[in-house]
């Protein structure tokens, strides 16, 4: 087994988006910071409702998938399709925004935290102009993997082997394959507990750690990774992770890459200019919703 190594890490920097959300994002920071297929990953966390309450009007999207988890409030989706959902503490909602989506995120409440992550995720371009669709799952439906030395790990996409027993979380599972293959875990382990996964050779990972502290790596060749940022995982074929003294808790996210050219414009991802000029024109004409 080669165990991966930190490659690079890339701050979280405060930012915010929709109508004044105040959140921190580590990959899509900068343009072409990201880890092929993942494109960013935004972490909103507060206890003051002005940081939050203004919420994600509507807006379109076309091109990729986002995946909104839920840890601490409630946040209602609905889109142009007459979709509607409620996500609460541990929910998540995996949205294939495709050929064109537009929909919002609104917060169903007037005060206490709201905390939580979303992800955005590449489609190939044989994807891109797919019908779009989206699925809520409940916290129930997301198998937690109990780990030695008592922490956990839940299971929101492909399968965890721990201990050679494997575990498949509800989205990448069966005939449901998604081209990326993709794996998001969120790990939580105990002071000085380790964590050890096999993750396929050949796929982008990263880990965003945001609570406590962790050394990443084998044994005598383990780098710290900061909180509240995401660490770039060399190749290899699997993972050591060793909480500090405080505990820590971090995202595990691994994925097939599609090494394909991206061009991006605010919500838009696509692999040409002119895709991208056609996206905005349905936008502004109504097709993108139309089309959907």
């Amino acid at each position: 087994m080669t165990t991966r190594t930190l490659a690079q890490v890339i701050e979280s920097i405060p930012t915010a988006d929709g109508a004044g959300v105040k959140l921190r994002r580590s990959l899509g920071s900068q343009r072409g910071v990201h880890v092929d297929p993942f494109l960013m990953l935004d972490e909103f966390y507060s206890d003051d409702p002005d940081d939050y309450i203004g919420g994600f009007p509507a807006h379109p999207h076309r091109g990729f998938e986002t995946v909104t988890y839920m840890l601490d409030g409630h946040m209602r989706h609905e889109d142009h399709m007459g979709n509607r959902g409620d996500l609460g503490p541990g929910d998540v909602q995996w949205m294939t925004a495709a050929r064109g989506i537009i929909h919002s995120e609104m917060p169903q409440q007037s005060e206490g935290r709201m905390r939580g992550f979303q992800l955005w995720l590449n489609l190939p371009a044989r994807e891109k102009m797919k019908p779009a669709a989206y699925r809520d799952i409940p916290a129930r439906e997301i198998p937690a993997v109990q780990l030695a030395g008592g922490g956990e790990a839940r299971v929101i996409a492909g399968t965890l082997q721990v201990d050679g027993a494997p575990t498949a979380g509800p989205i990448n599972g069966g005939a449901a394959q998604l081209s990326t293959d993709p794996l998001y875990v969120d790990v939580r382990l105990p002071a000085g507990a380790a964590f050890t996964a096999p993750i396929r050779a050949g796929y982008n990972a990263f880990l965003y750690l945001y609570e406590g502290s962790a050394a990443i790596g084998a044994e005598g060749a383990s780098r710290p990774l900061p909180q509240r940022a995401a660490g770039v995982l060399s190749d290899g074929d699997e993972l050591r992770v060793r909480a500090d003294a405080g505990g820590v808790r971090f995202l595990l996210l691994a994925a097939r890459p599609l090494r394909e050219p991206v061009v991006q414009y605010g919500p838009f991802v696509m692999n040409t200019r002119e895709e991208i000029e056609q996206a905005v024109a349905d936008y502004r004409s109504g097709r993108l919703a139309s089309a959907a």
